[in-house]
């Protein structure tokens, strides 16, 4: 049996700081958006580094680390639809990889990146919003959500793509070396 110590080392560092901001989210509380992402960033990196199934197995070894760790569970919700949202992107870009005769590859992927969160997100806004919100919430509000909820997928979608360019991109060259 052949164990790449190199894929263990770096992501059983990488899981521990992928768990110990899902904790820090629950605790400090101003932060929980960003520390989530950031936590569900390093399924990407992951990923890159390595493959799709590693990634799958790193995200789920996060999640329940984080289920039985975190003191805000229900935070450990979003930390699943922000790593979805990651895995999904990543096979998305890989799967169109292998398709290099499309032409409407970047649409495709716009589209794909849309379908998927909305997938996601809609059903929690329309059917739980309780989750979401304390109290009522008008009608009209809920189309303000649905926006906001894109403008917020363009956001996220930027910050991750900056941040496994560039961020990690030096990281990994320290880590590693060039190449």
């Amino acid at each position: 049996m052949h164990v790449n110590t190199r894929k263990l080392a770096v992501s059983g560092l990488l899981m521990a700081f992928d768990v110990v901001l899902i904790i820090l989210s629950g605790i400090i509380d101003f932060n929980t958006l960003f520390l989530l992402a950031a936590a569900a960033f390093l399924v990407g990196v992951i990923i890159r580094e390595f493959d799709l199934k590693y990634g799958l197995a790193f995200f789920v070894g996060s999640l329940v680390l984080g289920v039985l760790l975190a003191p805000q569970k229900l935070y450990c919700i979003t930390y699943a639809m922000m790593g979805i949202y990651v895995l999904g992107v990543e096979f998305l870009w890989d799967f169109l990889g292998k398709h290099p005769g499309w032409k409407s590859r970047k649409i495709l992927l716009i589209l794909g990146k849309l379908l998927l969160f909305n997938i996601m997100y809609l059903p929690a806004l329309f059917l739980f919003p309780k989750l979401l919100f304390a109290g009522e919430i008008p009608k009209t509000m809920l189309l303000v959500f649905v926006l906001g909820g894109q403008a917020a997928l363009f956001v996220y979608d930027r910050a991750y793509d900056y941040f496994l360019i560039h961020l990690w991109g030096q990281v990994r060259e320290k880590l590693f070396g060039k190449g």
